[in-house]
């Protein structure tokens, strides 16, 4: 009988797709990558997704973010793609949370419920909490490093932590992780060198908050969001990984 999944299936199998059926994953950040590696998660059967953002679709996010269209603006996130991922896979179990994770919101999340995390978040301080919990509960984690002010989605690849280079988020996700003795993390990077985002006085003038606007493209986080989607399930069903 044709289902949702008997495309993959093909590829990975009966067994595999039960293992993904039963398995829960928690995505830190729905933004331009955390978006994409939920939307690939939901069309590949996973069980249950646990998404995790405090913020709200904005006119800027259409350019990248997937659950952006003028008519989310305004909504939060977690809302618009828990509604995406009903509309892929009614059997999906979604667990919201509204709440921007950083060490004073960490007490609300179990790690140990987790078959796998995803670390899609832009501050250093939350993404370093995230990994320290997950390998405290020796969950598999993986992170994205920096995708905004890149133009090559080619360049992008996976590695851990101390064999990146380049990348100025990397470098200091590794001085911090090796303070706090973690000796290994997954990571989707890019060794291209950051643009410098061009000077827009409109566009600074509407956003004085913040000097240091990153640039971003339709086609960079995107490929970054599927690529950690791809190491999760792989990982998960063991389908295609290196022996």
């Amino acid at each position: 009988m044709l289902k949702e999944f008997s495309r993959t299936q093909l590829m990975f199998g009966k067994e595999a797709m039960e293992r993904l059926s039963k398995s829960r994953v928690a995505v830190f950040g729905i933004g331009g990558v955390g978006g994409y590696t939920v939307e690939a998660l939901a069309r590949s059967g996973v069980g249950a997704i646990d998404i995790i953002d405090n913020d709200k679709v904005c006119l800027t996010n259409i350019n990248r973010q997937i659950i952006a269209t003028h008519n989310t603006i305004g909504r939060y996130k977690v809302d618009v793609e828990a509604e995406r991922i009903a509309q892929i896979n009614p059997n999906c179990k979604v667990n919201v949370y509204k709440t921007f994770y950083m060490p004073q919101t960490q007490a609300e999340f179990d790690f140990t419920l987790y078959d796998y995390v995803v670390d899609a978040i832009d501050t250093v301080t939350g993404k370093l909490t995230i990994v320290e919990n997950a390998k405290k509960c020796n969950t598999p984690v993986i992170s994205s490093m920096g995708a905004g002010n890149k133009l090559d989605p080619t360049a992008f690849e996976v590695a851990d932590i101390y064999k990146t280079s380049v990348c100025p988020l990397a470098k200091v996700m590794r001085r911090e992780l090796k303070k706090r003795g973690i000796n290994s993390l997954k990571v989707v990077y890019s060794k291209e060198e950051p643009i410098k985002p061009i000077e827009d006085l409109e566009i600074d003038n509407q956003d004085s908050a913040r000097r240091e606007i990153p640039g971003s493209n339709a086609f960079v986080p995107s490929v970054v969001g599927l690529i950690i989607a791809g190491e999760v399930i792989k990982d998960l069903t063991g389908v295609g990984k290196s022996k």
